[in-house]
């Protein structure tokens, strides 16, 4: 299936592990040259020489900590005019709202919650003035699947669900699509990192991660790459009637417990 994507160009931020970079790659496999936002310059490097291996796109990277909106302005205006944003960047702490203080949250959510608000409404209005554009925003499960312990992270994303909805139920006027994407648990290092914290804490050995995802469907996490084609998908003309939607990945589990 052609998605008509080569030589478009994206903007993925968190894209260095993780979905991002799932995304990054998946994007690139259909022929986008990427822009790739994220804290660690040696991780980007990283994720720049993976991709580059692999496939015939340029691929540029930004080291930015992008909780901060100056630094949110400043990669948008080195990117210049992009076809797709991706917004990925965001890791809101767990804790019920008795452990979260003022100050963590709003670190959290300059970062995730305003970090994508505000990058939105930069590159929608470029995107309006064109006429065209996609923006995929990378939320999480938790925004439908409410959860006391991670207060923080389930608010934020149910306010980034709702957003992207009001958004994208009117961008199409003016040529533009906003989605969002909810995936549950994903296989990627910071979920496996918990994991085995959470096996050694549970089970005694942090080896037997992999049986406390047993009671999920297909007795696993999603892999990144799944959310990542879904991404690409989502970013796509082939999905040029979809938008102010969000998708789950999650292999039903919100449905299965909602």
């Amino acid at each position: 299936m052609d998605l008509n994507l080569a030589g478009r160009t994206a903007l993925v931020t968190g894209g260095s592990k993780g979905i991002g970079l799932a995304a990054a790659k998946s994007l690139a496999a259909e022929g986008c040259h990427l822009h790739l936002a994220a804290r660690g310059e040696e991780a980007l490097g990283e994720a720049r020489d993976q991709i580059m291996r692999g496939h015939q796109v340029s691929v540029t990277t930004h080291a930015f900590d992008l909780s901060h909106s100056e630094a949110q302005q400043d990669v948008l205006g080195r990117v210049g005019d992009i076809d797709i944003m991706v917004n990925n960047a965001g890791a809101i702490p767990g804790g019920s709202v008795a452990m979260i203080d003022e100050a963590r949250w709003r670190e959290a959510w300059d970062l995730k919650v305003f970090g994508y608000i505000n990058i939105c409404r930069s590159v929608h209005a470029a995107m309006a003035s064109r006429g065209s554009g996609v923006i995929v925003n990378v939320i999480g499960l938790a925004g439908e699947a409410y959860n006391a312990n991670y207060i923080a992270g389930t608010t934020g994303n149910a306010g980034l669900m709702a957003f992207t909805r009001a958004l994208g139920s009117a961008s199409l006027d003016n040529g533009v699509r906003v989605v969002g994407v909810n995936p549950g648990l994903v296989e990627t290092d910071r979920m496996v990192t918990l994991m085995r914290t959470r096996a050694e804490s549970e089970l005694g050995d942090a080896d037997r991660w992999p049986e406390l995802t047993k009671g999920l469907p297909l007795g696993r996490a999603a892999k990144a790459g799944e959310v990542g084609d879904l991404v690409t998908f989502l970013a796509s003309d082939r999905a040029s009637y979809i938008s102010g939607v969000i998708y789950s990945i999650d292999g039903g589990v919100a449905a299965r417990h909602g």
